[in-house]
């Protein structure tokens, strides 16, 4: 991501599918992904709204944690608390690479592929997809 986004202006485009065929979506006129030097950090910025609501900018300026490299600024490691992988902060408001839920799941708290602001965090998304766009 950090090669695609290094050297050229892009926009990010999150289109989101819930199990009732509801698609929404959340467009970003700034993205960029920084080094791994720099924890690939998130720089997102200039949202406009498509119905889903903004989920992603308060992850805005961070960095990208995993299970084994724990970058988020929450005491314990967002990743495995919340079973995904993401530019969490402390911890998060969308979850998409978290677990494959198949809508409404409250069972676990907030482990699921979701979009708070849309809908909330006990429902996983049937499709959760980030498209980034070179911008002159």
């Amino acid at each position: 991501m950090y090669q695609l986004t290094r050297n050229n202006k892009c926009m990010l485009r999150v289109d989101l599918e819930d199990f009732d065929r509801n698609q929404v979506f959340a467009l970003y006129s700034s993205f960029s992904v920084g080094p791994e030097s720099d924890g690939y950090k998130l720089q997102v910025s200039g949202f406009k709204n498509g119905g889903a609501g903004d989920s992603l900018s308060r992850h805005n300026g961070k960095k990208f944690s995993t299970f084994d490299k724990d970058q988020d600024s929450y005491k314990k490691n967002c990743a495995k608390e919340f079973l995904g992988a993401f530019w969490y902060s402390a911890c998060h408001t969308t979850n998409p690479n978290g677990i494959y839920l198949w809508g409404e799941d409250d069972t676990y708290y907030a482990i699921g592929n979701v979009w708070e602001s849309w809908r909330g965090k006990a429902v996983g998304m049937k499709s959760i997809s980030m498209k980034i766009k070179r911008v002159s």
